[in-house]
C-alpha cells in the first residue's frame, strides 16, 4: 500500500509549533500532505495570569496546562494541522528551575520509555518527514534537547522516516535581525552571542520561503496569549514580524531518497 505524504514535527510544549515549524505545515497542509503534530509537554511551566511564574503566588500548574492545551488547539487551527498528539508529559521548566527536580518532568523520563510511545506514534502515521530540534535544543532548554533525542531514537527504533530534519536558524539570519531590530529602535535584552542559539549557514540545507503564511503563523502566535515570549514578538514592528515570520530554515541530518543538497521542499525526492 503507498504511502500517504506524512509530515511529523515533533515538539516540546504548547506554542513551540508557531516559530520553527508553523508556516512549514501550514503550506504542507495546504497541499494536501498529512500533517502531525506531536507535542511532549502540556506545558505546566508556562506563565500563569497576569505573567506569574512558577513558584509564584497564583500560579496552578494545572490551571495553566490547561489554558495552554486550549491555545494550542486553536494554533492548530489556524496551521490547518491534521493531527495533533499529546504526549503529557510534565513541563521541566527552564535550565535551573525547580520544575527540574520533578520526577514526572519531561526531562527526567527515560529516552527509551518516552522514544517507545513516540515510536507507536510514527508507525501509526508512517511520516516520510520527520522534524525536531538539534541537540542543543535551540537554545539549551531541557524539554527540547530531551525532544531531540526522543525523536532521534524513535526514528531509529522504527526506521520509518526517509528524512530526519532539525529546525535550524541561520546565523546570519539572526545577525540581520539583531541588527536590524536595533536600527528599528527596538529594545532588546542582552542575548549574548547569536552563535549559541543559531546554526552556521554552512549547515543549512532547507530555506523555505514562506511569506505566504506569515499571516496565519502570526494568528497562530496569537492564539498563545497567556505566554508573554509570545506577546512580546507580536508587540516588535510590522516589517519586523514579517521578516521573522515569513522564512523557515532546517538542516537535514539524513535522507534515504536522493534529493540535492539545497532543498526549497522537505519532500524533495520523495514526490
Amino acid at each position: 500500500m503507498e504511502r500517504e505524504l506524512t509530515v511529523m514535527a515533533v515538539h516540546a510544549h504548547p506554542d513551540d509549533e508557531v516559530m520553527g515549524t508553523g508556516g512549514m505545515l501550514a503550506r504542507y497542509a495546504d497541499e494536501g500532505i498529512r500533517t502531525v503534530l506531536v507535542t511532549c509537554t502540556n506545558g505546566e511551566q508556562g506563565d500563569g495570569p497576569g505573567g506569574v511564574k512558577p513558584g509564584e503566588e497564583g500560579h496552578d500548574d494545572d490551571a495553566v496546562a490547561r489554558v495552554r492545551l486550549g491555545e494550542l488547539r486553536e494554533s492548530a487551527a489556524h496551521l490547518g494541522l491534521a493531527e495533533v498528539e499529546l504526549l503529557g508529559y510534565r513541563d521541566s521548566g527552564m535550565e535551573g528551575w525547580a520544575g527540574n527536580g520533578h520526577d514526572d518532568a519531561f526531562a527526567n523520563v527515560p529516552v527509551e520509555v518516552a522514544a517507545a510511545r513516540l515510536a507507536e506514534l510514527i508507525r501509526r502515521y508512517r511520516p516520510q518527514v520527520l522534524v525536531t530540534y538539534d541537540e542543543r535544543g535551540g537554545y539549551g532548554h531541557p524539554d527540547h534537547i530531551q525532544a531531540h533525542r526522543v525523536a532521534v531514537a524513535a526514528a531509529e527504533l522504527t526506521g520509518i522516516p526517509d528524512k530526519l530534519y532539525y529546525m535550524a536558524t541561520p546565523l546570519s539570519w539572526m545577525q540581520d535581525m539583531m541588527t536590524f531590530m536595533a536600527e528599528s529602535g527596538v529594545e532588546m535584552e542582552d542575548w549574548g552571542d547569536p552563535a549559541d542559539f543559531s546554526t552556521p549557514d554552512e549547515l543549512i540545507t532547507a530555506v523555505l520561503d514562506l511569506s505566504a503564511y506569515a499571516e496565519r503563523k502570526i494568528k497562530a502566535m496569537a492564539a498563545h496569549a497567556s505566554q508573554g515570549d509570545s506577546a512580546f514578538m507580536l508587540s516588535l514592528p510590522e516589517e519586523l514580524q514579517r521578516r521573522m515570520f515569513s522564512g523557515e530554515a532546517f538542516s537535514r541530518q539524513w535522507s534515504k531518497v536522493s534529493a540535492p543538497d539545497h532543498e526549497d521542499d522537505l519532500f524533495a525526492g520523495l514526490r
